[in-house]
């Protein structure tokens, strides 16, 4: 086996609509620290790539009867009948070792291409349900996962008794609905609060901070409490 092929694999899904936005900066400059840390790092652009976001009926085999989601899914895996993109990119998830979301925070959640992107490629039957079960007995168990967002809000208003509460309580359903759910291990949040309202040199700064804790990430160690 080569050493390229003993390298560590991390996927970034990105979600960003701007290409110049500080959040594509941000993932980036994450990007850019995985590959120097000795990383194979793929990056999956949903806006770029125009992923369509809706679990819709029509990426399955004719349906008799009531259309059920999961069921059709697990029985496009069984049947090897997956939509074709979906497949692609649920190989590129199992592959990984690493997962990095990258998006901004909307409505104190992932945006709807991300969500749609969990909707159709965290398969039942492919990464959980069917051969696989949940949390410790998903198909991804072993393997971690961190969230690199960026918000609207400062760091004070996140904090708990701020205006809009505690950071955790708002990624709490992403940590444990989505990533846990399919046995990740979930690493502390990556996050730079209001880069719209910083100076060009806070921005700068800000960038290297987001390099500082995704090199500890990429080394393993606990990232910093900030």
């Amino acid at each position: 086996m080569s050493t390229f092929d003993a390298a560590p694999v991390a996927l970034i899904v990105h979600a960003h609509p701007e290409p110049h936005s500080f959040s594509t900066a941000q993932m980036t400059t994450a990007a850019r620290t995985l590959r120097e840390a000795g990383y194979r790092v793929d990056v999956l652009d949903l806006y770029a790539e125009g992923w369509a976001p809706v679990l819709d009926r029509q990426e399955f085999a004719p349906v008799v009867g009531h259309f059920k989601p999961q069921a059709e899914q697990m029985r496009a895996v069984k049947d090897g009948s997956l939509d074709t993109t979906v497949g692609e990119h649920l190989d590129r998830l199992l592959a990984a070792d690493l997962l990095v979301l990258s998006f901004p925070m909307w409505w104190f959640s992932l945006p709807a291409i991300l969500k749609g992107w969990i909707d159709r490629v965290f398969v039942m039957g492919g990464v959980f349900g069917g051969d696989h079960g949940l949390f410790d007995d998903a198909a991804l168990a072993g393997k971690r996962a961190m969230l690199l967002l960026t918000t609207g809000g400062s760091s004070e208003s996140f904090r708990p008794g701020g205006a809009l509460g505690p950071m955790n309580e708002f990624l709490f359903h992403i940590h444990r609905g989505m990533l846990e759910f399919v046995g990740y291990q979930v690493l502390d949040p990556v996050v730079t609060y209001g880069p719209a309202h910083m100076t060009d040199q806070e921005r700068t700064a800000a960038l290297d901070t987001v390099r500082e804790s995704v090199a500890l990430v990429a080394a393993d160690l606990p990232t910093a409490v900030r």
